[in-house]
């Protein structure tokens, strides 16, 4: 393709745009049919009872999502984002039929494996490939519609597999809906996504972002705004893969049916998803700095009070609550990363950051679950919280207020 004829942005490229939108509905539906039922799955299919067992399942999805993550960033500019678009959609495929038919937990953490390397070859292109589309004016927008089709679609398909659990049964029928999300996802990938690498070639050509000398260690330690990012990043998935696993669990002691257990860790994604409609246009016109500080402290504050919590509206606020203050850093991660580093360095810098992100899930996963073997639930939880509110500690003392594009020497 001609980078002559080629026209940065949200509104020129919105056919485009507005179909890997949809496609990531269709990724994010696949964890989505997971979220409400697996802890139960475990107990009802298999007998563990374990905290740190049950959330074994999380622990792999996250180490294996986050390995993907990485290198698809560092693939991307290799193979084409298409071509790792449709590698992700390929594992997807036979993740559904396992869990229908799983002998043993293993099978269970196999699928999980799957679903890790799945979700990170798919959904970290789709991120790339639409900072591509739409330029330098309208990032966060695009990565609020992003994650928004992503975590609705989370959201939804939580509360449908709560439903259909709860009317037929924990399996197999709730997870058809895998079936026909990995099918569907792969053909409208094959026939009609175009790759974007033409468009990165386009906008390098008169960009002066400083270029990083060690794409992994910069976005990791060394420059302020990356590494600032990166840590809460890290923290919000660790969080986020203790309400996973644990919520549930909580909510099952409180004696919820499915169907309410579905509509309760079904607010908390929608919440997240519906938001970032509106916070990721936001970053592109307030500071990054503050929407990431008080996400953090927000999200870290609706954790520490659900062990206070019994009722079913209450813990319905405490989700919506969680959802939003997860809606304000989630589009801001990055757009912030995107506009840190240079258009032939983004791809790998992001890949970077959600290497870390996601491995959150497994560290909040082991912690949260040894944790509660240990001391109980509650306490698990009040760690977590805590855990969070020291990651908006950190990006408000480490973070620039300007995000700066300059090489970062010392930590």
């Amino acid at each position: 393709m001609n980078t002559e004829n080629i026209r940065l942005g949200l509104r020129e490229n919105w056919k485009q745009f507005t179909l890997l939108v949809i496609i990531n509905a269709f990724v994010g539906g696949m964890v989505g049919m997971e979220r409400t039922i697996i802890p139960q799955f475990a107990d009802v299919a298999f007998g563990i009872e374990s905290k740190t067992a049950i959330l074994s399942f999380i622990t792999a999805f996250g180490i294996t999502k986050a390995i993907a993550n990485y290198f698809t960033g560092r693939l991307a500019n290799r193979f084409g984002r298409k071509n790792m678009l449709l590698f992700g959609w390929l594992v997807a495929i036979p993740i559904p039929f396992i869990l229908m038919h799983a002998p043993s937990w293993t099978f269970v953490i196999f699928a999980n494996v799957l679903l890790g390397i799945s979700q990170g070859f798919a959904w970290s292109s789709t991120v790339v490939m639409k900072i591509d589309l739409v330029g330098e004016k309208d990032r966060g927008l695009a990565m609020g519609l992003n994650e928004f089709a992503g975590y609705l679609a989370v959201g939804l398909v939580a509360f449908f597999t709560g439903f259909i659990a709860n009317t037929y049964g924990i399996t197999p029928y709730p997870f058809y809906i895998g079936i026909f999300l990995s099918l569907v996802g792969f053909v409208m990938t094959a026939l009609w996504v175009k790759d974007t690498s033409p468009f990165v070639r386009k906008e390098s050509i008169g960009d002066t972002t400083a270029q990083l000398d060690n794409v992994f260690l910069q976005t990791t330690f060394l420059n302020k705004t990356l590494s600032a990012v990166t840590q809460a990043g890290l923290v919000n998935n660790l969080n986020d893969g203790m309400i996973w696993g644990l919520l549930p669990i909580v909510l099952f002691g409180l004696n919820f049916d499915n169907a309410h257990i579905g509509i309760i860790t079904a607010i908390y994604p929608t919440v997240w998803g519906i938001g970032q409609l509106f916070t990721g246009k936001m970053s592109d016109h307030f500071s990054k700095k503050r929407m990431l500080f008080w996400g953090m402290l927000v999200q870290g504050l609706a954790i520490l009070l659900i062990p206070l919590s019994s009722g079913f509206y209450a813990l319905t606020f405490l989700s919506a609550f969680l959802g939003l203050g997860t809606a304000l850093v989630y589009p801001t991660f990055l757009s912030t990363i995107a506009q840190a580093t240079s258009p032939r360095q983004r791809a790998e810098s992001i890949g970077t950051f959600r290497l870390w992100r996601d491995l959150g899930y497994a560290f909040g996963a082991v912690i949260s679950g040894v944790t509660a073997d240990l001391f109980g639930v509650e306490y698990a939880i009040y760690l977590i919280g805590g855990l969070t509110i020291l990651s908006s500690m950190i990006i408000k003392f480490r973070m620039p207020n300007n995000i700066t594009t300059q090489v970062s020497r010392a930590v």
